[in-house]
């Protein structure tokens, strides 16, 4: 029989989406081929330590009662001590240390800061073990939402106006801020620029709320975005690397419909609350299709993704808009990605086996 290929499924995190982490972690556990692969979950607590998991797919689902968390359990993970070795070793609450065996790839299904954008990435790096998803640096832009913007303007592709706002500036001068935002059309949107699933994002109807929406934004980073709402349908659509140098490939698209909802919030994206309806494929012509797909690939390829991201986009009546590239998008039974794959004759367990195939390659 052939060795199974060891995969250390990495989650939680230091972020405010370290449950959401958790949750897609649940949905790796439980769909990922036993027969193929032997698991290593370590979870990241949110104050930052490595701790050896539970192999229970169970104990992550994502409850709105109880989200799930990565609790210190006194155990701590070690990585490779250089790159001349792949083992890894965990340290008991007794302080007993025992190997875990060589590792053969890592797979971090991580979101938000401390994760996903580039920090895990460049670890990884370090001791030399390969690993699913982008690399640092479109880790990196992928996750800061100024230059991700920056660099798909300089692609030619479309983007919602917008202005970046530090923490600097609003304390300095909110009047001048006001000024410096105000020729954007209203309601915008007021978002940190590296965070996720809709944390600290605030939707701007009247500039007198706009002191409290960079309020919220500020807890989560110390630069904001201020960004023109843009009338138009909300689309979705994953992307795949490709084996062999071959070109990335993008899925059919996803549709998120406003049904008495302001805006696609965490508590719709993850809690299932109502007023949001998930369509997966959307109802869009052959050719309006054909060009989602053609820059949303483009997209991927500007920033230099590897591995996985899902393009967001708006359909306006001049065309698509780029709204954003999450690099790790959510991985959760409910989420946009699979469900795209899945609609596209790609199963769960098939999505995983690519990924990690494609993290593999020489």
């Amino acid at each position: 029989m052939a060795e199974k290929t060891v995969v250390v499924l990495l989650f939680g995190g230091r972020s405010s989406e370290h449950s959401i982490s958790c949750a897609t972690a649940g949905g790796v556990l439980r769909a990922i081929d036993r027969s193929r692969y032997e698991v290593i979950p370590v979870g990241i607590t949110a104050s930052g330590a490595f701790i050896l998991e539970d192999d229970d797919a169970a104990k992550f689902t994502l409850d709105p009662a109880k989200l799930p968390t990565v609790e210190d359990n006194g155990t701590r993970v070690h990585w490779p001590e250089s790159t001349e070795t792949r083992e890894l070793t965990v340290t008991d609450a007794r302080g007993q240390t025992r190997s875990l065996g060589p590792v053969d790839v890592v797979f971090p299904i991580l979101h938000g800061p401390f994760g996903e954008d580039g920090t895990v990435q460049g670890l990884l790096e370090l001791v030399g073990l390969p690993y699913v998803g982008s690399g640092v640096l479109a880790s990196s832009l992928g996750m800061d939402k100024h230059f991700t913007k920056t660099v798909l303007v300089q692609a030619g592709i479309a983007v919602a106006p917008w202005h970046t706002v530090s923490t600097r500036e609003w304390l300095r001068s909110p009047e001048g801020v006001l000024e410096a935002v105000s020729d954007l059309t209203l309601p915008v949107f007021v978002k940190p620029a590296r965070a996720g699933s809709s944390v600290g994002v605030s939707k701007v109807k009247s500039w007198e709320t706009f002191a409290e929406a960079m309020r919220v934004a500020l807890v989560e980073d110390d630069r904001v975005l201020v960004e023109e709402g843009i009338v138009g349908r909300e689309v979705e659509c994953g992307v795949l690397g490709s084996l062999e140098g071959a070109a990335p490939r993008a899925s059919v698209a996803g549709e998120v419909v406003m049904t008495g909802r302001e805006f696609y919030d965490f508590d719709a994206k993850y809690l299932d609350a109502p007023g949001i309806d998930l369509v997966c494929p959307a109802d869009l012509r052959a050719d309006q299709l054909a060009e989602m797909q053609e820059l949303a690939v483009r997209a991927f390829t500007a920033i230099g993704c590897a591995g996985l991201a899902r393009v967001d986009f708006f359909l306006t009546p001049a065309g698509f808009v780029v709204n954003e590239i999450n690099t790790m998008p959510g991985f959760t039974p409910i989420s946009m990605f699979p469900a795209c794959w899945i609609a596209s004759g790609i199963s769960y367990p098939h999505i995983i086996d690519e990924l990690i195939a494609l993290a593999l390659e020489p």
